[in-house]
């Protein structure tokens, strides 16, 4: 088969979509994202397609700070490779091509600047600025 890279709107909700049906098979990743989320998915899946359409599309349709909501998720470095390993999966299985690389190295780069945020923000006296 050959794969196509990320060109709309519906190719990003098909690549948010299956990202996070793996996340909520995960064994590691499950309870932290369902803990949080609970019943709100549909809203989650939504502010995720309009981040990523912002974000690979150049279509700004996402408004806020991304970091904010995950300022205090009880969340290890472990996590942030876990979700690198199964958004990178989720990508190559889906997508090829420019989009889809830059797909994965934001994604990377988000994962590691949410890690050392949330790190700092511990064990700092210093208030997080969100």
């Amino acid at each position: 088969m050959n794969k196509s890279d990320i060109i709309d709107l519906s190719d990003i909700q098909v690549l948010v979509d299956t990202f996070y049906e793996k996340v909520r098979q995960d064994d590691l990743l499950r309870d932290i994202f369902e803990n949080v989320i609970q019943d709100r998915w549909p809203e989650h899946l939504e502010k995720m397609y309009r981040f990523w359409q912002t974000v690979l599309l150049d279509e700004h349709t996402y408004q806020g700070s991304p970091f904010v909501p995950h300022a205090h998720l009880p969340v290890e470095k472990a996590h942030f490779g876990r979700w690198i390993q199964l958004f990178y999966e989720t990508v190559d299985e889906i997508f090829s091509g420019e989009k889809a690389e830059r797909a994965k190295w934001q994604g990377e780069r988000m994962a590691e600047m949410f890690h050392f945020k949330i790190n700092y923000y511990r064990t700092s006296t210093v208030d997080p600025i969100l």
